[in-house]
């Protein structure tokens, strides 16, 4: 948790920004991010020092070479620990046209994040700003991982409080919930091709790193998972260098974060290669058969952007591979041949585990469009007996547009650090979700359909044309007021009831 004092010194960096003039939120992130990538460099070379010192050694891997840039300037001054006591003047100098210059010279080689440096610029021509952040950045204190992680996510967490591309940023706990059901394990390979700030891959590594610590102390898992465990893809470029600096900065030091049109490209490199999809994609959209990938159209035939990306998920999971990944609610009961058969193909070829219905307000105030978390296994062969829904009502925030805590922070999220009353379930069915996921197979059994979470048998599903919206199987309370009913009037009564529900969503997707 960041003190007081450490959000103040990054509300006071977000301030120099905007009073010099940079002003969209995204742009201050991205410069921040090419100044803790400086910092960072910075560090590393220290450290080698410190290693080849302490060895009697020559340096292994020096970053900052010997001598000077083409320019005639001595590489050590490009180093953050001597150019941050210089004048501002000559700081602004430095900077630009050296510093830069060499950062972008390390995007041929080197980590992840390094390659996202290679159009790198400054963003601003002020030697007064660009002094004032330099010293503000270098006063915070990031010794430790799980500081640089917290500055970095709440510095994210602006973003999206700016009120602008906000829609890069899931909530994070609903990343962290959809994380606890999947339960990443050591031997896990990670995908997220809508990979955005990398948020899902984020708090899976810290989920790793918690549960399996000895993964760390061996050399080979060690490698694995800073190397080979994490994949995200997207094609906004500043969103990979965000991405790429939020992991390095949450302890994974060369995570494959690419650049990578999802849905346009071919997939035949990767097919069948991961383990663990997590992902929040964007929905809404449509393409053009030409522009989608042929590998993706002959799992589904449409321009959907919400079913081209499912079809995404099931062509890059390996079999037996699991997804928990975020769907409008459009996806669920959807009346078009293609909605149709791709529900179809994942109760009946593969393995749907659960439909966890949101709240319509969780993505406010960028989008009031309803969601649901589809949980599924890749078999190939079926494997879907019974399905089971939540209806999440609350996720421990107002649904308006300000999204105000229902709760004090030590009672939020899905694994609250204080347990909650029944009163205060009703503001926070995180946690609930959680403990009813992993009693699918004993006391979820016995839940009736008025209940907030029940089973459906596969067949039943099958009979409703593979309909997955939650109150087509859901009973009302006041049922057993009407038992007595002619059974046709009931269907109608839940048909009615059914319609309403789409039209509602329907609404809320061209409002939205």
């Amino acid at each position: 948790m960041l003190t007081g004092d450490i959000r103040n010194q990054v509300d006071g960096i977000w301030n120099d920004f905007w009073a010099g003039g940079v002003a969209n939120p995204l742009s201050v992130i991205e410069q921040i991010t090419y100044l803790l990538f400086i910092k960072r460099l910075d560090e590393l070379h220290t450290l080698e020092e410190l290693k080849s010192r302490r060895l009697n050694k020559p340096m292994e891997r020096r970053i900052f070479p010997a001598g000077s840039d083409e320019k005639g300037r001595p590489y050590d001054d490009l180093r953050w620990s001597r150019f941050k006591n210089f004048e501002p003047r000559e700081m602004m100098v430095v900077v630009d046209e050296h510093v830069f210059p060499f950062m972008r010279s390390l995007g041929a080689a080197g980590s992840s994040y390094g390659r996202h440096m290679r159009d790198a610029r400054l963003g601003f021509s002020s030697p007064a700003l660009l002094a004032k952040v330099v010293e503000k950045l270098d006063r915070i204190p990031m010794d430790d991982r799980d500081t640089k992680g917290d500055v970095y996510e709440y510095m994210l967490g602006k973003i999206a409080s700016a009120g602008q591309n906000g829609q890069f940023r899931t909530p994070r706990h609903i990343i962290r919930l959809m994380v606890e059901i999947m339960q990443p394990k050591p031997e896990d390979v990670i995908c997220d091709p809508a990979a955005g700030t990398c948020g899902f891959l984020v708090e899976a590594s810290e989920y790793v790193r918690a549960h399996h610590p000895a993964m760390l102390r061996d050399m080979f898992q060690r490698e694995h998972f800073n190397r080979g465990m994490f994949h995200g893809f997207d094609f906004d470029t500043t969103m990979l260098r965000i991405g790429s600096m939020n992991m390095t900065l949450h302890g994974v030091e060369d995570a494959d974060v690419t650049y990578r049109d999802s849905l346009a490209e071919d997939h035949s490199s990767d097919a069948g290669t991961y383990s663990l999809i997590l992902a929040n994609p964007p929905f809404a959209g449509s393409l053009d058969y030409e522009a989608t990938a042929k590998d993706l159209q002959k799992i589904v035939k449409t321009k959907k952007t919400e079913l081209l990306f499912l079809a995404l998920f099931l062509r890059l999971l390996k079999t037996g591979g699991r997804a928990a990944v975020i769907v409008p609610d459009g996806v669920l009961f959807g009346s078009s041949k293609a909605h149709k058969d791709l529900r179809t193909l994942l109760v009946e070829q593969h393995k749907l585990d659960a439909v966890i219905k949101l709240p319509s307000g969780v993505f406010r105030p960028y989008a009031g469009v309803s969601t649901a978390i589809l949980v599924f296994t890749k078999t190939g062969v079926g494997g879907t007996d019974t399905v089971w829904f939540y209806d999440v009502q609350a996720d421990g925030i107002s649904l308006d547009d300000k999204r105000t805590p229902l709760l004090p922070a030590d009672k939020l999220g899905p694994c609250p650090a204080t347990p909650l009353t029944p009163a205060e379930h009703a503001k926070n069915n995180l946690p609930d979700v959680l403990r009813r996921w992993h009693e699918r197979s004993g006391a979820e059994q016995e839940r009736p359909r008025t209940a907030q979470s029940f089973l459906v048998p596969k067949g039943e599903i099958a009979a409703a044309s593979y309909d997955l919206s939650l109150n087509r199987y859901r009973e009302a309370e006041h049922a057993a007021v009407v038992h007595d009913a002619p059974a046709d009037i009931i269907a109608e009564l839940r048909t009615l009831e059914q319609e309403i529900a789409e039209g509602l969503t329907r609404l809320e997707e061209i409002l939205g």
